[in-house]
């Protein structure tokens, strides 16, 4: 029983995994600071307001906070805009530079007119027929 679990484990895609999972963990507190602490700061710049979270609005005196929603909203988008620049264009562009397109390769047969047998390309008549292949 340990034996199974100790393969299970052990097994490529699960360490592959795991590494992948505490790398991008490591990585979204990374663009989630740069998020909160640059590209935010900016935000607020312009818009003369240094923090979202305190928007609300009152209704029938209960608060209605949208700050906090808009401040959820800008962060995902500027997240994603980070990791689609930084990320996934880079990746995109290495694979590219590594998986070169295979070159396509001519037919080596053709179809006789006649019988629908597959000859070589350079054959003047079919093999099957005997009728002239242009």
């Amino acid at each position: 029983m340990l034996k199974g679990f100790r393969d299970f484990i052990l097994r490529g895609n699960v360490v592959d995994l795991a590494v992948g999972v505490v790398i991008g963990a490591a990585f979204g507190t990374v663009v989630t600071a740069f998020t909160k602490g640059i590209i935010m700061q900016f935000v607020a710049a312009m818009v003369k307001m240094p923090d979202f979270d305190k928007m609300s609005f009152y209704l029938n005196g209960t608060p209605i906070n949208y700050g906090p929603f808009i401040t959820a909203s800008i962060t995902f988008v500027i997240i994603a805009a980070v990791i689609y620049f930084l990320v996934v264009l880079p990746v995109n562009y290495l694979m590219a530079k590594f998986n070169k397109p295979i070159p396509v390769t001519p037919p080596a047969t053709k179809a006789c007119p006649e019988c629908l047998t597959d000859i070589p390309v350079a054959a003047k008549r079919c093999h099957a027929c005997g009728q002239p292949v242009a």
